[in-house]
């Protein structure tokens, strides 16, 4: 790819983690805020972020996202404006910070992380479910925006991927009985996220942009 920059969120541990380490190995440089310097339930945080951005960005990894579970009636407005705007509104912002030098250039990678229950949802995922599919429609919008300038934007939306995440949010029986509902009858490496997302932000990539592609071993197609 030559010598590219990229802004990547949520890179401590899970999907986050392992795209760092395969685009690092790409010879792509990483940026990679922790929460201290870019906290996204801040927007005071991430304009001042912006702000102190000096490095050329050639690409941006919307990874970082919360996940909160329950009935629609455990909820408040304020759990409903934390979801939406680390989920949503965040990574609009830093797209928004970083754009008009992308379009000088006449290149941009832009890889939102969404989620399969952004197509789908289930018991307990009304805020998750509406901030994903939020997540991809901000992507298939942009997407017209930018593609004049040879700026490409799309959605990865995981389905079930072996992370800490998954194990804290099920308990192993209920891990086999979802697993047997995936058509490929197994759970999803990170790899295989991670190797996606750098085909999406390579130069191979010219003509893909607005697509939500799902990774989830047919989960969604049942």
């Amino acid at each position: 790819m030559g010598s590219k920059t990229a802004l990547l969120t949520g890179s401590s541990r899970g999907i986050g983690k392992s795209i760092k380490e395969v685009l690092s190995n790409d010879g792509i440089e990483i940026i990679n805020p922790s929460r201290n310097e870019l906290d996204l339930s801040s927007p005071e945080s991430i304009d001042k972020f912006l702000s102190q951005l000096s490095t050329q960005i050639d690409i941006i990894i919307n990874n970082a996202g919360i996940l909160k579970v329950g009935q629609h009636n455990e909820f408040s407005t304020d759990d409903f404006h934390e979801v939406f705007q680390v989920n949503v509104v965040a990574p609009f912002k830093i797209i928004s910070g970083v754009i008009e030098k992308m379009k000088q250039r006449k290149f941009g990678r832009i890889v939102n992380i969404s989620s399969i229950w952004g197509q789908k949802s289930k018991k307990g995922r009304t805020l998750y479910s509406s901030s994903k599919a939020a997540l991809d429609a901000l992507t298939r919008s942009l997407a017209i925006e930018f593609a004049p300038y040879n700026i490409l934007i799309n959605s990865v939306a995981p389905g079930y991927i072996e992370t800490d995440m998954l194990k804290q949010y099920n308990t192993e029986e209920e891990l086999s009985i979802i697993r047997d509902t995936i058509p490929m009858k197994r759970f999803g490496k990170k790899i295989e996220i991670s190797e996606l997302v750098k085909f999406l932000c390579s130069e191979n990539n010219s003509y893909i942009t607005g697509q939500i592609l799902t990774i989830d071993g047919g989960y969604v197609c049942k």
